[in-house]
């Protein structure tokens, strides 16, 4: 649980969406973490995190992933522990990419991904959709963030680009031109 002191101690990402209609290529929307440094908190993330890869230390995980959105609940589920992350890192941006295999894909035709944020029981952002972004092939849907080693807070904050994967993994923690 989280104090106004204690900050964000562990907290985890998920995501869902509709699996394709029978006959259809399917659908596979990827979770993304950047982590960022103290000393360049808005540029190039020092590792990015997604299906197959975890954080070097560990903090940062995968615990469930999908390509076609049939599981059970959410399709992708990503773990932070912030409790055990270097005081070094002062910014993790988290984000949703839609594979493209296959041609071009925007969110809004990726079967209505919905994104959920918890940090144990409490929900820091309840299951939405991303309409604001359906045009976009990935958007970021927040940052948690601290001053220093100080404690980490969550901000909602969705803004879609148009970026596969690839790109989006070295883009997404660009500040808003």
């Amino acid at each position: 649980m989280s104090g106004a002191s204690r900050g964000i101690a562990r907290a985890e990402v998920m995501i869902k969406w509709d699996p394709s209609p029978a006959g259809e290529a399917s659908r596979d929307v990827d979770i993304i973490a950047g982590v960022f440094r103290k000393d360049d908190p808005f540029g190039a993330p020092v590792y990015v995190v997604h299906p197959g890869r975890r954080s070097p230390d560990g903090t940062i995980t995968v615990k469930r992933e999908s390509r076609t959105g049939q599981g059970f609940g959410y399709d992708e589920v990503m773990a932070f522990e912030f409790d055990r992350m270097s005081s070094d890192y002062v910014r993790v941006v988290v984000g949703v990419a839609v594979q493209q295999a296959g041609g071009a894909r925007t969110l809004g035709e990726a079967g209505n991904p919905r994104v959920r944020v918890v940090e144990g029981h409490d929900e820091l952002v309840p299951e939405r959709g991303l309409p604001e972004v359906a045009g976009a092939l990935s958007a970021t849907v927040g940052e948690f963030t601290r001053d220093g080693a100080g404690p980490w807070a969550f901000a909602a904050s969705v803004r879609g680009f148009d970026a596969d994967p690839e790109e989006f993994a070295r883009v997404m923690g660009r500040r808003p031109a």
